[in-house]
């Protein structure tokens, strides 16, 4: 019989009933320590105090009113992230994947409002932008697509890192080009600063605008407010959700003046998004992972986490083959089976995630002690040393 929770998920055997900072209480007592933080979303750690409290203020006054009204805490949140970025305006969703949809619509509007409409939209293979049937078909993978078309035509995917193609696939029958600056399920693998610098200028040469998926990559997560930041280029259009909202359901597209001009009354809705408890939290998260100081840390942690991990990788030569990601975000090139380690570190009371081109990911609360980070080596550590003895065992 089917079970009453629809099965399209692979689940560890594992069900979590609290949390605090980077450490998560089993049901039976036992502890483990989160370097997946809920794939990149408690950018503060489980139970944050600071987002506790504003989600419980907020949550004692008023919880939704719906888009039929203005939202206090939803316009303080899009002056925020507006004053902070290159957005002139923002719309509020509750997931990445909505996120996605509103960018495909507002790419494709643009260009109708102009009065010279363009459909194709241009994108990365290995990507992920989401499971719904526009956001899968963006993406393109087979293991994805299979069994749910027809699809959304308009697409054009190019091979991960074939620069020289992905330049020479926007035309001036390009609406768009989407790109993860740091792809994450697809395996922490960053596209080039001078890639990025390339293509905004291509975009700005044909007419086409400039879209970033920064859901798992954004939010302080590389060390800087968002990724595209270090290579000193900017979208046209924005996705942004995980850790925005700290583990509150958030999301947002930020965009300039410009793109958005086709986004009028009517052209886009939401019933949940931008609602009063997700904005408070969120508005609180940005004001936290905003902050100068804070991102310091962020980037003094992850040298330390990195300059741990390259250690053992050198000292695990049969498990590891190199470190990539940049700040927090980082990925374990593996020459095991990605799920190998991923369950032997479970054994050790420590929790990664698994992705593509085999490689397990490491995506910490933006927080995260020190003392924890050591912990996690450690226990990678261990994992590492187990799956060594695994041949000489069944020999």
């Amino acid at each position: 019989m089917i079970p009453s929770v629809l099965p399209t998920y692979s689940r560890l055997p594992l069900s979590f009933v609290s949390g605090e900072g980077s450490w998560l209480v089993e049901a039976d007592g036992r502890r483990f320590l989160d370097m997946g933080a809920g794939i990149a979303v408690n950018a503060l750690g489980h139970a944050a105090p600071e987002l506790v409290a504003a989600l419980t203020a907020q949550a004692a006054k008023l919880w939704h009113v719906s888009n039929l009204y203005t939202i206090p805490e939803q316009q303080q949140l899009a002056d925020k992230l507006v004053e902070l970025t290159f957005a002139d305006t923002v719309f509020f969703t509750n997931s990445g994947t909505e996120a996605a949809e509103l960018a495909i619509k507002m790419a494709r509007k643009y260009h109708d409002e102009a009065g010279a409409p363009r459909a194709q939209i241009v994108a990365l293979q290995g990507a992920f932008h989401g499971r719904s049937t526009g956001a899968i078909a963006m993406a393109g993978g087979d293991k994805m697509v299979k069994g749910f078309g027809p699809l959304m035509p308009g697409f054009v995917h190019v091979p991960f890192g074939e620069d020289e193609a992905l330049l020479a696939a926007v035309t001036e029958d390009t609406a768009a080009v989407i790109v993860e600056p740091i792809q994450g399920e697809g395996g922490i693998r960053a596209i080039p600063d001078a890639t990025l610098k390339a293509l905004r200028a291509r975009c700005d040469k044909v007419g086409a605008l400039l879209i970033f998926d920064e859901v798992q990559c954004g939010m302080g997560r590389t060390g800087r407010l968002f990724a595209h930041e270090h290579a000193g280029v900017t979208p046209d259009i924005m996705m942004s959700a995980k850790g925005i909202g700290g583990g509150f359901p958030l999301g947002a597209v930020l965009a300039t003046e410009e793109a958005a001009q086709g986004m009028k009354a009517g052209t886009h809705g939401s019933t949940y998004g931008g609602n009063p408890l997700g904005c408070a939290v969120g508005l609180k998260v940005t004001g936290i992972v905003s902050d100068p100081a804070f991102l310091a840390e962020v980037n003094r942690k992850a040298g330390l986490l990195r300059q741990s991990l390259e250690g053992l990788v050198a000292s695990h030569p049969a498990i590891f083959e190199t470190v990539r990601g940049t700040g927090l975000m980082i990925g374990l090139k593996c020459r095991v089976a990605p799920a190998d380690l991923v369950a032997a570190a479970q054994a050790e009371g420590l929790l990664t995630v698994p992705a593509a081109d085999n490689v397990v990911r490491l995506l910490p609360a933006l927080n995260i002690p020190d003392e924890d980070i050591a912990e996690a080596v450690a226990r990678l550590d261990r994992a590492a040393c187990a799956l060594a003895q695994k041949p000489a065992e069944s020999a």
